[in-house]
């Protein structure tokens, strides 16, 4: 049994009104907008309830392909995109972190499949 859990999925698109909808009316999905760092759309949901994962829909405004991408979380960001190199693949978007101090990175695996990888911010300390 594998140690790094898929814990969150992404569907970038150039219509998130018409995704949010079809994924709404075929599963029964909500929605909140949260906003990006770009100051895009990204519309957040609770998808699988207790026993799924995570998600959210991207707008992309047309400046990038329609892509579906899911998320393993890892330990280090940065000891697997190497990794995943030394494998074969590459690294599409290099680590960055997020203000809320979320690591997240992109991959290509050698068949041209996306994959994202991140570590979750720090635990806020009492």
């Amino acid at each position: 049994m594998s140690t790094t859990p898929i814990t969150w999925f992404e569907i970038g698109t150039d219509r998130p009104e018409e995704a949010e909808s079809f994924y709404g009316e075929l599963f029964g999905w909500t929605f909140e907008e949260q906003g990006s760092a770009d100051g895009g759309s990204y519309r957040v949901t609770g998808a699988g309830g207790d026993s799924g994962i995570g998600g959210a829909i991207r707008a992309t405004g047309g400046t990038a392909p329609n892509y579906a991408v899911f998320y393993a979380e890892v330990a280090d960001v940065d000891e697997t995109c190497r990794r995943a190199e030394a494998a074969g693949g590459k690294v599409l978007v290099p680590p960055r972190t997020a203000p809320s101090g979320l690591t997240l990175a992109h991959l290509l695996d050698p068949a041209g499949n996306r994959v994202g990888v991140f570590t979750p911010p720090p635990a806020a300390t009492a």
